[in-house]
């Protein structure tokens, strides 16, 4: 099962989306900006990085950023 973790505001969370559904694949997806449980499994799989897009496949990230380029989410 294949993992999306990003966020509304970072365009490289929609090119990676673009690109999944492109190759067919199926996917989850969550918004770590929205959903602080997911922000904090993010964290978790990532070792505290903040940095999305990730993905993450049977609960390993196979992919950090979007062809070298990501944003930083911050939660207060």
């Amino acid at each position: 099962m294949l993992e999306l973790f990003g966020a509304a505001s970072c365009p490289h969370t929609r090119e990676m989306r673009e690109w999944l559904e492109w190759r067919g694949r199926d996917f989850a997806e969550y918004d770590v900006e929205a959903d602080r449980i997911a922000f904090a499994r993010l964290r978790e799989l990532t070792g505290g990085q903040s940095m999305v897009p990730v993905l993450v496949e049977d609960g390993k990230v196979i992919q950090s950023g979007w062809q070298g380029f990501g944003c930083v989410i911050h939660h207060a």
